[in-house]
C-alpha cells in the first residue's frame, strides 16, 4: 500500500469520523428539544390541572376570608367582649388580660421604682392573646363550616336536578324506543296481513280456475 493509498485511507476515516459527531451532535439536539417540548407540556399540564386550579381560588377565596374574619373579630366581637371584661375584671381591653409570673416595673430618671410595669422585662401570661387565638378559630370554623354546608346543599340540589334530568332523558328515550318497536311491530303484523291476504287471494284465483277447468272439461 502506497503513500496515497494510506492517505486516502486516512481521509476516509476522518470523514467517516467527522459524520458521526455531526450524527451524535443532531441527535443530541434533537433529544435536547425533545426534553425542552416534554418539560413545557408537562408544565402546561401541571397548570391546567384541575387540583391547582382549585388551590389557587382557595387561596384567594380564603384571602378574602380572611379579611372578612379579621374585621369581624377586631370591630364587632372584641369591642363586645372588651366591654363585658371591662364590667367583670375591670380590665380595657383584652391586651391588659394578663397573669405575672415574675413583674418587672420601670424606673423613672432617678433609678427609683414607679408603679408602672415593664411588659419588655416581666415574664407573664398573655390570656388576651390566647382568647384572641380562639376568637379567630372559631370564626374560622364556623365560616369555613357555613361555606362548605351551603357548597354542599347547591351540589346535591345541582345533583339531584341533573339525576332528574338524566332520568326523564332514559324515559323519554326508552317511550321512544318502545314506540318505534311498536310501529315496527305494527309495520310488520300488517305486512304479515297483506301477504296473508295476498295468498288468500292467489288461491282463491287457483282454486276457481280448477273449477272452471273442471267445468269445461266435463262439458
Amino acid at each position: 500500500m502506497g503513500k496515497a493509498d494510506l492517505e486516502q485511507l486516512q481521509a476516509r476515516i476522518e470523514a467517516g469520523e467527522k459524520r458521526e459527531r455531526k450524527e451524535k451532535l443532531k441527535q443530541m439536539k434533537k433529544e435536547m428539544k425533545k426534553k425542552r417540548v416534554g418539560f413545557f407540556q408537562d408544565f402546561k399540564k401541571f397548570i391546567t390541572r384541575g387540583n391547582v386550579l382549585d388551590m389557587a381560588v382557595g387561596v384567594i377565596v380564603g384571602g378574602a376570608f380572611t379579611a372578612i374574619i379579621n374585621a369581624l373579630s377586631n370591630n364587632i366581637l372584641k369591642p363586645v367582649i372588651n366591654w363585658l371584661l371591662a364590667l367583670i375584671l375591670g380590665k380595657d381591653t383584652l391586651s391588659e388580660v394578663f397573669t405575672f409570673l415574675k413583674t418587672a416595673y420601670v424606673l423613672d430618671e432617678n433609678g427609683a421604682v414607679t408603679k408602672e410595669i415593664d411588659l419588655a422585662n416581666s415574664i407573664y401570661i398573655d390570656w388576651g392573646a390566647f382568647i384572641n387565638a380562639i376568637i379567630n378559630f372559631l370564626l374560622i370554623a364556623f365560616t369555613l363550616f357555613v361555606i362548605v354546608r351551603i357548597i354542599n346543599n347547591v351540589r346535591k340540589r345541582l345533583d339531584a336536578k341533573e339525576l332528574a334530568e338524566a332520568a326523564e332523558k332514559a324515559k323519554a328515550e326508552e317511550e321512544k324506543k318502545k314506540a318505534e318497536e311498536a310501529a315496527k311491530a305494527e309495520a310488520a303484523a300488517a305486512a304479515a296481513k297483506a301477504e296473508a291476504d295476498r295468498l288468500a287471494a292467489f288461491f282463491a284465483n287457483v282454486e276457481r280456475q280448477t273449477k272452471l277447468l273442471e267445468e269445461l272439461a266435463k262439458k
